[in-house]
């Protein structure tokens, strides 16, 4: 059942980190809102956290990189995790969202982290 999880997991994940990377060039404003206001140089952390997005996703699915991958997701996820935190002290105005969903990002951060880690072991 994990051989069939991780199976499943890289390529899915992998598409949702280039995905999601490829769209902090296409609407940088939109996730500017969440970087905290005590951080400087919002477009350019925003442009930054974008590229390693796509960078690592793509390295994901090369078993020669994954280990790397795995684990550079985890540090990411952990980096940007203060921009969730943000957003749920706003109740998810920041964003123009439910309470609901802005404090449900926290825990499922930590759900990305395993499967990061589940990634890194392959």
């Amino acid at each position: 059942m994990l051989r069939t999880l991780k199976f499943i997991s890289i390529p899915l994940m992998s598409f949702f980190y280039v995905r999601v990377g490829i769209d902090h060039f296409i609407r940088p404003e939109w996730y500017e809102k969440i970087v905290p206001p005590f951080l400087f140089f919002k477009n350019e952390l925003v442009l930054i956290s974008g590229a390693i997005e796509i960078i690592l996703g793509i390295m994901l699915l090369h078993p020669k990189t994954r280990f790397i991958a795995g684990r550079g997701l985890i540090i990411l996820l952990i980096a940007v995790y203060p921009a969730n935190i943000y957003l749920a002290l706003t109740n998810g105005a920041a964003l123009d969202i439910t309470p609901m969903v802005a404090w449900g990002r926290l825990p499922l951060q930590f759900v990305f982290i395993g499967i990061a880690y589940l990634h890194s072991k392959l």
